[in-house]
């Protein structure tokens, strides 16, 4: 996969700043959006070269590619419970691609965002139900 981003951001409005395309660049400010909506105050920065947010662990990372953007991660569970919804696009082991050439799901988006913010949230109170066991 060819990453269409120019150079090496030091952050996010750099990344986005850094894509040819105005129409992309749009695209991506869709996603930053709906991220830093779901979680006011979200930690952003950039991580293995792309925009990266943290909410209580990695929370979703987000490129952009020659000829789609994607998310990351994206967990089996996630797969599975939006199977019907992502039958249309491309998922690889831990994302899912998006063509730029496609309409932008955004409802499919914010649920995605939602699901990775409980799965994170399940996962801390996990390790501190164990912690408190011991």
């Amino acid at each position: 996969m060819e990453n269409i981003q120019t150079n090496k951001a030091n952050n996010v409005e750099e990344y986005i700043a850094s894509i040819p395309d105005s129409a992309q660049r749009a695209t991506l400010e869709q996603v930053r959006a709906i991220i830093k909506n779901a979680i006011p105050g979200v930690e952003e920065s950039i991580s293995y070269q792309l925009p990266a947010y943290r909410y209580h662990g990695v929370l979703i990372y987000f490129g952009a590619w020659k000829n789609h953007w994607a998310l990351y991660p994206v967990s089996s569970a996630m797969k599975e419970t939006f199977r019907d919804q992502l039958a249309a696009y491309k998922l690889t082991k831990g994302g899912i691609q998006f063509p730029w050439d496609e309409p932008f799901p955004r409802k499919l988006i914010t649920r995605l965002v939602e699901e990775r913010i409980a799965e994170n949230l399940a996962i801390e109170k996990q390790k501190t139900t164990k912690k408190n066991k011991k």
